[in-house]
């Protein structure tokens, strides 16, 4: 699950709100062992979830550097390269 979760500092453009409130679900989800909690623990779920949102975001703007901001898409393709030198083999048995 966590795997997911991207690097969200020194981007351009910035992570958006719906992007840090997805890495903190992920990551709550991977804490709890819930993908969709029950009723019962719905509301402390989506609290926790608003709250990692709500540190994400602080720490994301208070981090400092002095390198270029990446270029989203050129990370991503860089991704998608790595993945098929990695699964380029076939099926491994």
């Amino acid at each position: 699950m966590c795997r997911n979760i991207k690097t969200l500092f020194n981007f351009e453009p910035p992570a958006s709100e719906l992007e840090i409130r997805d890495a903190s679900l992920q990551f709550v989800r991977k804490l709890s062992g819930f993908n969709v909690p029950s009723k019962a623990n719905e509301e402390a779920f989506d609290r926790a979830v608003a709250e990692v949102a709500e540190s994400a975001r602080r720490l994301i703007q208070s981090l400092v550097t002095n390198a270029e901001p990446k270029n989203r898409e050129v990370e991503a393709m860089k991704a998608r390269e790595r993945s098929v030198q990695r699964f380029a083999g076939g099926p491994r048995g």
